[in-house]
């Protein structure tokens, strides 16, 4: 695995004067040497001289380079890695150096809506946002062939792998994806992370975008939520029910205000559950008469 070196470079404003010294440099010998020969007496040192000094001015132009922001430049020679330089700005290095550009920027992207089975079994589809930046340029230059695309196929590999091992709807036992969004996205970044790291990438937030079952079964799945909250309902009612049922009786026999043989109390029990519970509003009856025969 590469490991990213910080290379020191020079400052492009000095080098910028010393080319403009070395190109007048140059146009003067080129003169000097042109006047030599129109006096019959050519100097061949100083054409020699001014053609050196143009080509080494030319080469040079080679070196210049521009660093923005949240950028990097990998520097190779001849297929070696000699370094990466971040100082941001107009920058001169030397000539034979292969320039790479890599972004260090904040890259945001989101995956495609993944078919994938659930813990139970049920065909799911999800899809996740990930944020993440480039923190070691050598590894995303030398050790991946393309590190956006590398980034992407490991997070839809790690988003599928993260699917089978939630069920959509939570039980009592575990965490789901649609109940425990903490979790799972914490499960999500770290397996990402790890998945990523060859790249030198590191992820900074990652979340769930998308969440639904499949079309085949969204249909029968909705019936079940359905039919499980209204159960759900229907039994914190008679709770309720039962609770208020035993503190009247309670209440009751503590305070003396009747005596309930065990028929009196049932017939109680039976008309207060009707009340509590029934889904429609209930019609008092009056009876002047006896429960006993």
């Amino acid at each position: 695995m590469s490991k990213e070196i910080l290379r020191s470079v020079s400052s492009g404003g000095s080098m910028v004067v010393i080319h403009l010294a070395a190109f007048g440099a140059a146009l003067g010998l080129s003169a000097q040497a042109a006047a030599l020969a129109r006096a019959n007496e050519p100097e061949p040192l100083f054409i020699f001289l001014a053609i050196g000094l143009f080509a080494l001015v030319m080469l040079g132009l080679r070196g210049f380079f521009v660093v923005n922001p949240n950028e990097s430049q990998v520097l190779q020679l001849f297929g070696h890695y000699v370094g990466t330089a971040r100082q941001p700005g107009l920058r001169w290095t030397n000539p034979l150096f292969t320039r790479v550009k890599v972004t260090e920027r904040v890259v945001s992207l989101q995956t495609e809506h993944l078919k994938v089975n659930d813990l139970d079994g049920n065909p799911i589809e999800i899809a996740a946002i990930i944020v993440w930046k480039v923190t070691d340029t050598a590894k995303a230059t030398f050790d991946v062939d393309d590190y956006r695309r590398y980034v992407l196929v490991q997070s839809e590999a790690a988003l599928r792998n993260l699917a089978t091992r939630y069920s959509y709807d939570g039980h009592d036992e575990g965490h789901s994806l649609r109940g425990s969004t903490s979790q799972v996205v914490e499960h999500l970044q770290t397996e990402v992370q790890e998945r990523v790291a060859l790249a030198g990438v590191s992820i900074v937030e990652a979340r769930i975008s998308h969440l639904a079952y499949a079309p085949e079964i969204a249909q029968a799945m909705l019936q079940r939520q359905q039919a499980s909250a209204i159960i759900a309902a229907r039994q914190r009612i008679v709770d309720g029910a039962v609770g208020m049922v035993e503190m009247a009786l309670e209440r009751l026999s503590r305070n003396k205000v009747v005596e309930l043989d065990e028929e009196r109390k049932a017939q109680m029990v039976s008309n207060l559950l009707v009340v509590l519970c029934g889904e429609r509003g209930t019609q008092p009856v009056i009876n002047t008469g006896t429960i006993y025969q």
